[in-house]
């Protein structure tokens, strides 16, 4: 019986494979360069498996920025692309956020992104669907 439960865990374990992808843009508010927006990329996951933070970091002061991250899953990644900023905000509480879906075809099976998904140039001042605020900094 042991030797059963040790089997399927080391299966479990080899069929675990290792994805990357990696993301690239620019954010801009209105005419002006987004400087300082923090980005994070995650894997997004359903069920009592928690989302796996790959990668963050800031625009830099052109509002360019470059995330590149990767996990080992059962399954293919759902990477997802967030922006955290304060553009055009109003007088509503905490940093605007919205999220993107990055393509399945952008996913490397290994550790290193093979290839880049250019999401372009952002305007924050645009109201998304589906918007959120983010009231914590995190």
């Amino acid at each position: 019986m042991k030797f059963a439960i040790l089997c399927a865990l080391l299966g479990v374990a080899v069929a675990m494979r290792d994805q990357s992808i990696a993301v690239k843009g620019k954010l801009v508010c209105g005419p002006k360069p987004a400087a300082q927006v923090r980005v994070k990329l995650w894997e997004e996951d359903s069920g009592p498996d928690p989302d796996d933070l790959l990668d963050q970091g800031y625009t830099d002061a052109n509002g360019l920025f470059n995330l590149k991250g990767g996990t080992a899953e059962l399954t293919t990644i759902d990477p997802i692309f967030k922006v955290y900023h304060n553009c055009d905000k109003g007088l509503k509480p905490g940093s605007r956020k919205i999220k993107f879906k990055l393509p399945a075809s952008y996913i490397t099976n290994g550790k290193v992104p093979a290839k880049t998904f250019d999401i372009g140039t952002l305007n924050l001042e645009t109201v998304f669907a589906e918007e959120e605020r983010e009231l914590i900094v995190s």
